[in-house]
């Protein structure tokens, strides 16, 4: 093998610019990307009232005792601790963002939210994507816009509007195959997956991307579900896998001491074991994106863990 051929990412900042010229023209849905799950939970306002989407003894609990319910919602809903331009640093190239309007603002205002809500709005949040962007002119990002807690059809057209002034030229559409070259050519680097059907009709955005959750907090049932999951085999386009652990009330009310960073971290080790011996490429049993979460625990052992994947593309030509 040529060594122009190899698989060798000096920068995870800027791998998809540095990949063989073999993957050029590979369809991104046949390529192994990282991603974060619950992308925007490192920002989340502990002066925040809970979703009203959550249960009536949470929102009344809430209501009764803030000042423990609330930073218990913190330990166990934030997934990732680096803001979102440091995540795509580290080459995370898919964004899960679960967008939210708080019910009683009269403004045009949405945010993220995961139990309670962000401090960051989306503005200022996709503004930053754009702007890092605009410094990695070769890079691709998939930004994954689902749960819409709150919102109306209004509003759906408000956010519409604002992806698409925002991110403009940069859009691939939705008819087109995207691999690296397509997107170079036309200078395409964001694709967005918009999960309602207020995305009709729009050429801009794609449909949801397909997300693989385990719902549970043990690592060996994570691994179990995505293994029966890899042998009904994959979706014919973009879809992720999720490495998350879920927790419960029970889990929660036994284990005190954890948070879900530390439930996560003590299984990481296994997570991505796992992740080593998963392939990609249009087979029944190949992965597309993986999602994890704290995906900056050990600097970009993650990242650089699933794009090596890849390599196993480079033995097949």
């Amino acid at each position: 093998m040529q060594d122009e051929e190899r698989l060798c990412i000096s920068s995870c900042s800027d791998w998809m610019s540095g990949m063989p010229s073999r993957f050029w023209n590979t369809p991104l849905w046949n390529l192994a990307i990282p991603g974060s799950h619950d992308t925007m939970t490192y920002c989340l306002d502990q002066q925040s009232p809970v979703l009203k989407s959550e249960s009536k003894v949470v929102q009344v609990l809430d209501t009764l005792f803030p000042c423990i319910v609330r930073p218990c919602i913190i330990k166990w809903a934030t997934t990732q601790e680096d803001s979102i331009s440091k995540q795509l640093d580290l080459g995370i190239r898919f964004l899960d963002l679960r967008i939210a309007h708080k019910i009683e603002d009269p403004n045009k205002v949405f945010y993220f939210a995961h139990g309670i809500y962000s401090l960051l709005t989306v503005k200022e949040a996709l503004t930053d994507v754009a702007h890092w962007l605009d410094q990695h002119t070769k890079e691709v990002v998939i930004i994954a816009l689902s749960a819409f807690d709150g919102m109306d059809l209004e509003q759906h057209r408000d956010l519409i509007q604002f992806l698409i002034s925002t991110f403009n030229n940069k859009i691939c559409p939705n008819h087109v195959t995207p691999s690296l070259q397509e997107c170079w050519n036309h200078s395409y680097q964001v694709i967005l997956s918009y999960d309602d059907s207020a995305a009709s009709g729009h050429k801009e955005l794609w449909p949801q991307c397909e997300y693989w959750w385990a719902n549970t907090s043990d690592p060996n049932r994570v691994i179990s579900y995505l293994e029966e999951r890899k042998e009904k085999g994959r979706p014919d386009k973009f879809f992720a896998a999720g490495l998350n652990l879920t927790e419960d009330a029970r889990y929660i009310l036994s284990h005190p001491c954890q948070s879900l960073q530390s439930m996560t971290l003590s299984s990481y080790s296994l997570l991505l074991n796992w992740v080593k011996h998963q392939c990609p490429g249009s087979g029944k049993t190949c992965f597309n994106i993986i999602c994890a979460d704290f995906v900056g625990a050990f600097s970009s052992k993650f990242s650089q863990l699933v794009i090596g994947l890849n390599q196993t593309l480079l033995k097949e030509t």
